[in-house]
């Protein structure tokens, strides 16, 4: 009977030893980075937006992303940009506390918990070309033009009448994969 056992012993220890590095890669494999994930999405707006040509000081002008209170991107943002061009641009990034403190941005990433001092930049913004992303809850409704949470999947809500409002139009693939779409003052849920 031992000796019977001994060549499926013998086999069962090999598989378990082939086949352990693989459960140990499933096992580590971390979840996105949720700022990772927010970084890639802000260097794709630059392609799935339109901006006016006075959103840029001239043909060969920079994108300009701003992160505008609270970085959650550390070093994150800088490397997911690094070496890339959208229409023929580069990305500079400028980080500040306050509004006054950054120069003309394309995409302003408003990263304020306090709801008063994210109103107060986001009617500031209001009237100029400026792709305002930010991930609180009642971004949108506060004149926000892009929300998204990152967990397992992206949420993504768009305010449409605020980006149209600027100048800025957004491409039919955006927004057929968001969440919520405000138009015409009504807020849609799209899936």
């Amino acid at each position: 009977m031992r000796m019977r056992l001994m060549p499926w012993i013998g086999l069962f220890g090999l598989v378990l030893v082939c086949c352990r590095p693989c459960f140990a890669v499933g096992e580590e494999m971390p979840h996105a980075n949720p700022s990772m994930v927010k970084a890639a999405y802000l260097r794709n707006f630059a392609r799935y937006v339109t901006w006016p040509a006075h959103a840029f000081a001239d043909d060969r002008a920079p994108w300009y992303i701003c992160i505008l209170g609270s970085d959650l991107f550390d070093e994150v943002l800088e490397q997911t940009l690094k070496g890339r061009t959208e229409q023929g641009r580069p990305f500079e990034v400028f980080r500040a506390p306050t509004l006054d403190q950054l120069p003309p941005c394309q995409i302003v990433f408003v990263g304020y918990q306090n709801a008063a001092k994210r109103r107060a930049a986001l009617v500031e913004l209001k009237h100029k070309p400026v792709l305002t992303v930010g991930d609180a809850p009642e971004f949108l409704q506060e004149g926000g033009i892009i929300q998204f949470q990152v967990g397992d999947h992206v949420d993504m809500s768009v305010n449409l009448d605020q980006a149209r409002s600027v100048s800025l139009m957004i491409q039919t693939k955006m927004l057929e994969v968001t969440r919520e779409v405000v138009e015409n003052g009504a807020l849609r849920r799209r899936r």
